[in-house]
Parts: C-alpha cells; structure tokens; sequence
C-alpha cells in the first residue's frame, strides 16, 4: 500500500549509495541522446545512394524518435515489472547490433526498420534509467544524481553532428552509425559489473501491456504525425489524423490498464510538473525552428553562425545542471524549478529585441540564458516527479514523462511554424512564434510554482 505525505524532503535512509550505475546511465543516455545529432548528418548522402528524395530522408530520424514517444508508456509498465540489470543489458546490446543492420543496410526500408528497432532499444534505456536512479541513490541523493547525468547527456547535442560530419566526409555515411560501439561496449561492460542483480528477469509481456502498446502507441503516434502535417499545411492529413488521436485515446482511458497511470497524472503532486514539462519544454520550437530561419531569412548568416551561436545554449545546460541537481537536494523542487522556467521565459522574451543586425554575440548570451534556465528547471521537475511516483510505477512514471516531453518537442516546432507562417515569415514572423512560445512557458512556470513537494512511500 501506498500513500502520499505533504512532506516536502523524504527522510535520509541507510540504503548504500552506488554512484557507479549512475555513471553507467549516464553514459547510455549519452549514446541515446548522441544518435539523433549522428544521423542528421547522413541525411543527403542516405538519400543519393539508395535513392530517395529529401521529403522521404526525414523518416531517418522520425523512424527513431517515434518509439521514444509512442512506446514510452508500454516500455515503462514492462520495466517495472523486470529487472532493471537486464533490461538496461538487453538495451545496449540492441543499441549496438541495430546500429550494425543501419550500417549495412542494403535498402531504404530495412534502414527505417533497423532504425525503428534502434529507437525501441533507445527507447527501453531511457525508461530504466528512473528504476536506476530510485535503486542507486538515496531519495534526498536523487537530484545530484539526475544532475550528473544530465550533465553528460549534452555533449551528444554537442559533439554528435561535427564529429558526424567528420566521418561522413572522410568515410561515407554508412560509419557513422558504428561510431558509437566501442562507448557501448564500456556501457555494456560497466553495467553488467556495476548494476545489482534484481527480481523478475524479463518476463514476457501480456496482454494488457499488448494492447497499451497498440492502442496508445498509436494515438500517440497519429498524434505526432498530425504536428508534423501542421508545418506542411496538409489540413486534410491533419483532420483524419486528429481524429484517429481522440479515437485510439479515448478507447485507451477505457481500458483497465490506463487507471493507475490516469490516476497517477491526476495527482496534482506528479500532474502539475508535467503538466509544467509539457509547457516549458515548448522552447525547442525557439532553437529548432524560429532562430535557423531568422539566421538565414533576416540576418543573412549560414549554418555556422547558428552553430556557434548553439555552443553556448549546449555548454550553459551542461555547466548548469550540476549545480540544478544539487539545489534539488537542498531545495523545494518548485523553487529551483521556479527560476530555472523564469530564466528560460526571461531569455525567449529577449529574442523580440534581437536587431536585423545581430551578430553572433547577440545570440550567444541570449540562448546561454535559455541554456541555464532549462537546466535548473529539468533536474527539479524530474526530480518532483520521481518523488511522487509510487516505488512500483517508476518506470512507468519516466515513461509518462519521457512521452509528454516528446509530444512537447513535437509540438513546440509546430507551433511555431505556425505562428511563423500566419505572419508571413520574416522578422514579423519571427516575433510572432517567440510570442506564442513565451505564452507557453509563462503558463508552464505558473503550474511549476504551484506544485507542492508530497513524496509516495510505503506503509
């Protein structure tokens, strides 16, 4: 039985602290987070040597993230009740062998499945990575702990497309998808000595889990795809799609598996930070969409000056989560992640003063201070989350999360094209997405601010 406490801090315990899964995690989640930046760079020669237009090339990156969204839920009830020692094993080892099919694959659409075999792999390591995390560290350890490794994870944004680059240019882009196994081969070596043997193996799933995965994977996935239409103006697409959404999630709440997930959102303790996730988490639309055009359309600059600019974004969320993580433990979650959503507001609404004349420094501190706000917003809100998840549901709780944060960076881009597009491109067009993406995040802090810290512990 479980119950939920006003508490703000779960009292210290004497469980031994394992730092070293931690590292091992981190490092997984670098070779995850590393993949998508990989593959961007294969795009054109994908499309030259099997023959395939750029529209059709997309589908190299959609094929992996749409696991990572559509089976997040199922993935995350699949993990809690295994043992997370070997799911995270199964994990990286699938990682590395569908990187190997990628490299070598004859043909557009054995890539896209291997690709899609790689996202559910990529998929299953993000889940077990909260199971980890709540087995490895003390409660009011946690926070450091998300630090860490959301300290390591940017150097995949920050290393991935130039090394990527590098590689494609020398070698074609069939290696750059192997670029990455000897990391994962120390991962796969690091896990299975350091992660402590646990209960439950790797149980078959049944068919409940069978049908969340169809159900709700495919709403979630329609979902996704009617954002992606949005930006093309396919209405028609977008409609049927939107539709198909309500249908499939509607059939999913009247499922008996849904309950305890519906039930757990709804508390207001885990509810209000995603709730918050979702909002906040809107700014990629900033860093993906507005700024590439306004460098290009308005400023006349190239890919290099967006590049650069980018630097110092990825290099502010590094330095800064660290020290998010350790605000966490010492801190009310709402409080640290309070300032990191005020700073990551305060930084979009800069961009309205941004000149037809800036320069890269005019960039620089502006998508540095974004960088830090989401830093110290990311830790406390992961951190909120996971406290207010029962012992037995973590996995699904990251899946929930890991699920809403897609939708978010889906939905972000989106949204701001749109807006982009209604006033006509340009610098006005420019104003107009910044302004609607600071509405989201003005709404995202208020329900961050609002949380109340209450832990779920057993009785």
């Amino acid at each position: 039985m479980t119950r939920l406490s006003d508490e703000a801090p779960e009292p210290a315990t004497t469980e031994p602290v394992r730092w070293g899964p931690i590292l091992a995690m981190g490092l997984a989640m670098l070779m995850v987070t590393l993949e998508m930046s990989l593959a961007s760079v294969t795009l054109p020669a994908i499309g030259t040597e099997l023959g395939v237009g750029s529209a059709a090339t997309k589908w190299v990156i959609l094929a992996y993230a749409l696991p990572a969204a559509a089976l997040a839920i199922p993935l995350g009830r699949w993990v809690d009740q295994a043992d997370a020692r070997a799911v995270f094993l199964l994990a990286v080892t699938g990682v590395g062998l569908t990187s190997l099919v990628t490299a070598a694959a004859p043909a557009f659409w054995i890539l896209l499945a291997a690709r899609f075999l790689q996202g559910v792999m990529g998929a299953l390591v993000a889940a077990v990575y909260m199971p980890i995390v709540a087995a490895s560290v003390r409660p009011e350890q946690r926070g450091r702990a998300l630090g860490y490794v959301a300290t390591i994870m940017p150097v995949g944004s920050l290393a991935g497309a130039p090394l990527g680059g590098l590689v494609a240019d020398g070698w074609g882009w069939r290696p750059v998808f192997l670029i990455k196994l000897p990391v994962l081969v120390l991962v796969l070596w690091l896990g299975g000595r350091l992660l402590p043997r646990g209960k439950g193996g790797l149980p078959a799933p049944g068919r409940s889990l069978l049908g969340d995965t169809l159900v709700l994977g495919g709403a979630v996935t329609a979902l996704l795809l009617a954002l992606d239409r949005i930006e093309v103006g396919a209405l028609a697409a977008v409609a049927v799609l939107a539709v198909l959404t309500v249908v499939l999630a509607a059939w999913w709440a009247r499922l008996r598996s849904s309950r305890p997930i519906i039930k757990l959102a709804r508390r207001p303790a885990f509810g209000l930070p995603l709730l918050s996730l979702l909002l906040m988490a809107s700014y990629i639309g900033l860093t993906l969409f507005l700024l590439p055009f306004y460098v290009a359309d308005v400023l006349h600059g190239g890919a290099g000056m967006m590049g650069l600019s980018m630097l110092f974004f990825i290099g502010a969320v590094a330095l800064g989560s660290p020290i998010s993580g350790w605000l966490a433990d010492r801190y009310p979650p709402r409080l640290v992640l309070g300032a990191g959503g005020a700073l990551t507001l305060a930084g979009t609404v800069s961009m309205l003063t941004l000149g037809q004349d800036a320069g890269v420094a005019d960039l620089a501190w502006r998508l540095a201070l974004v960088g830090i706000g989401q830093s110290l917003f990311n830790v406390p809100v992961n951190t909120a989350m996971l406290a207010a998840t029962p012992p037995g549901m973590i996995g699904t709780g990251a899946g929930v999360g890991m699920t809403v944060r897609t939708l978010a960076f889906t939905v972000g881009p989106s949204l701001a094209a749109l807006a982009y597009g209604l006033a006509s491109g340009g610098a006005a067009g420019f104003r107009a997405g910044v302004i609607v993406l600071a509405v989201l995040q003005a709404a995202g802090l208020a329900a961050g601010i609002t949380t109340k810290a209450r832990a779920v512990r057993d009785s």
